[in-house]
């Protein structure tokens, strides 16, 4: 018997049957080195086998015959992991194959017929070097350890979670081998990796992940996979997209955004880091079909819009982060949306609820400031990661013009005390609207984009997203990306609010809006969403003053505080929320800035215009015309 036959049914009598049915024709596929193979490299030899086998190679590893690597790699770590990697160990299944593709061994060098001449060279992807950091873990330290998101028969009987047993654990470890049978290339007919088996639609990461477990408390970051986004959308993938090579999203599904090898980053095999991993797909090109116009997220960050920041390499997301952000001032994709749960809004429910695109992400409870809730249940909670007690918050002169209230708590920027249901007056957004005062300009819907239709119905309360939202939002009648991504708006507002200025407090308003345009292309236009501008608020039903201030040009800015009073004093009670913005309204003969509610008057200098308070509220300056009641 020559040495190729006996070579064959050696290995045939040590893989059993189910491998003398795989090995026919070309099933080596890339790794038939012979002339006539379909590798990259081909050498001299005729015998396919030969390259990795010999019948007499004296190594006594599996008639193992290429000579092994010695090399010392830089193996995967990750802060969120619970099993560590260690060296492969020689001779051992792992080291076998990076014996080729670590590149330190010559292709053919074997131990029993000496270097095989070869032609060509392997494919750079192929080829992994000492770096190891970036493919997917093998050669753990044992025992392994359990963690929430993986199989509990990894630990518990030392098996994979895959029905069909073709991905196993080899020696009760993860191995090349346990994802990759090397005699058979077409194991999966479309990813053509030698896997073990068809792994579209994720199947050979769910072999070992398991996104439904739940174990003592702990949080599963893979929850609801099996209903999100990702895994359910039918949109093709074209090739220019280099995600993955299953034809749609749902079929690609954990390959759309990692890379078993040759990630780009350092830990969780991410594609690409922070928002660049969204960008493949969700940047309105050609690489997802269909597209829908609201999936273009990252359309709302483009000139002249403007959006929350993406992060600098110094200060990037990190999964194992704490919710609170102090410090770290970044929005990625990933600090507000879950791409293993997030889901496609088909319909809006009324607020405070999170939507459903944002589903498992976690949040911090209102209640104290810093108590984390895994998962968020309301939208605000998401929001107050960044804009509640977190240090380190900023406000940038990109989001427009700021102004310095009259009253204010410790940190103007924190948004929980000035929501707070014990807050004197507050848009209502961590808490239903009050009824301590009539509010006769509130519509029954809020007003599309369009500043004519009718959208969601008022109700109780509100979303920070009512506001700070995308200029064409489909929400309220528009095609782009629902939520705060970017706007051509200042503050990320979702339509045009304008606020009043004075080159010194009390001076004349240096941008006034006279003849006021009350329409959606207005200076009022934010709050013409949820306000009758033209038939209450200029016509005074609420408050005397209000049509001869907008008359004069002013903005609601200079008298109320958008989102609440999150302190009072003696002087401003902040009902209605009346808190003065003391850039562009000054001191009265040094008395100081107050408002009588049950008087509707004021003491104060706004617009060249002397306030003084007394008790029917007229003004010292009729001349300016600002009002005879204020």
């Amino acid at each position: 018997m020559g040495a190729r036959a006996l070579l064959v049914v050696l290995l045939l009598g040590l893989s059993g049957a189910a491998t003398q049915a795989q090995i026919t024709g070309d099933a080596l596929g890339a790794h038939n080195l012979g002339p006539g193979g379909t590798s990259s490299v081909t050498g001299t030899r005729a015998d396919a086998c030969a390259y990795c086998h010999a019948p007499h190679s004296g190594m006594n590893m599996g008639l193992w015959n290429q000579k092994l690597t010695t090399q010392n790699y830089n193996t995967y770590t990750s802060n969120t992991g619970t099993n560590i990697t260690t060296q492969p160990t020689l001779g051992g299944v792992s080291n076998q194959c990076l014996s080729c593709h670590d590149g330190t061994v010559a292709v053919g060098a074997t131990v029993a017929y000496g270097q095989v001449t070869t032609h060509g060279a392997m494919k750079t992807a192929d080829v992994f070097g000492s770096n190891m950091q970036s493919s997917h873990p093998f050669s753990l330290v044992t025992p392994l350890q359990d963690s929430i998101d993986l199989a509990a028969s990894l630990v518990g009987s030392g098996k994979t979670a895959d029905p069909t047993g073709a991905v196993t654990l080899v020696n009760g470890n993860v191995e090349c081998t346990s994802c990759h049978n090397p005699h058979v290339q077409a194991k999966d007919p479309v990813s053509l990796n030698f896997l073990v088996k068809d792994s579209s639609s994720g199947q050979l990461c769910l072999a070992c992940h398991d996104p439904a477990r739940t174990m003592g408390g702990k949080v599963n970051p893979l929850t609801d996979w099996a209903t999100s986004a990702h895994a359910v959308s039918q949109s093709k993938i074209s090739p220019s997209a280099m995600v993955g090579s299953y034809p749609t999203v749902a079929s690609d599904a954990c390959n759309s955004c990692h890379a078993p090898h040759n990630a780009s980053g350092p830990a969780r095999l991410l594609r690409g880091q922070n928002e660049q991993d969204c960008i493949a797909c969700h940047n309105g090109g050609s690489n997802i079909s269909p597209m829908p116009a609201y999936g273009n997220v990252f359309a709302e960050y483009a000139t002249p819009k403007v959006g929350h920041p993406f992060p600098a390499s110094t200060n990037p997301h990190d999964a194992a982060e704490d919710t609170l952000l102090n410090n770290n001032r970044h929005a990625t994709c990933v600090d507000c949306h879950s791409a293993h749960g997030s889901e496609q809004v088909t319909s809006f429910l009324p607020p405070p609820a999170i939507r459903i695109s944002q589903k498992n992400v976690a949040g911090i409870n209102a209640a104290d400031g810093t108590s984390v809730l895994t998962p968020a249940v309301n939208q605000y909670e998401s929001c107050l990661r960044c804009h509640g007690t977190s240090t380190g918050k900023q406000s940038l002169p990109i989001y427009g013009y700021f102004p310095a209230r009259a009253v204010v708590p410790g940190d103007p920027l924190n948004l929980i005390p000035q929501f707070a249901q014990t807050a004197t007056s507050s848009h209502p957004v961590m808490h239903t609207r009050s009824s301590a005062f009539p509010q006769p300009s509130l519509l029954t819907n809020m007003l599309n984009l369009d500043g004519l239709t009718a959208g969601r119905s008022m109700g109780t309360q509100l979303l920070c997203s009512d506001c700070h939202n995308s200029d064409d939002n489909r929400e309220f009648g528009g095609s782009g990306a629902n939520g705060p991504h970017g706007s051509r708006w200042t503050h990320i507002l979702e339509r045009r609010y304008e606020m009043s200025q004075a080159a010194v407090p009390g001076a004349l308003i240096t941008n006034p809006f006279p003849s006021p345009d009350l329409s959606v292309n207005g200076p009022y236009a934010l709050c013409g969403k949820c306000h009758d501008m033209a038939n209450q608020v200029m016509k005074d039903t609420s408050f005397a003053g209000h049509g001869s201030h907008i008359n004069a040009g002013m903005s609601c800015s200079t008298c109320h505080t958008a989102h609440g009073m999150g302190a009072t004093s003696g002087n401003i009670s902040g009902e209605r929320l009346v808190n003065f913005d003391v850039n562009v309204v000054a001191q009265n003969a040094g008395l100081p800035i107050s408002y009588n509610r049950a008087t509707n008057s004021c003491t104060l200098v706004c617009h060249g215009v002397t306030h003084t308070g007394t008790g029917s509220g007229t003004t010292t300056t009729a001349a300016l015309k600002i009002g005879a009641r204020l």
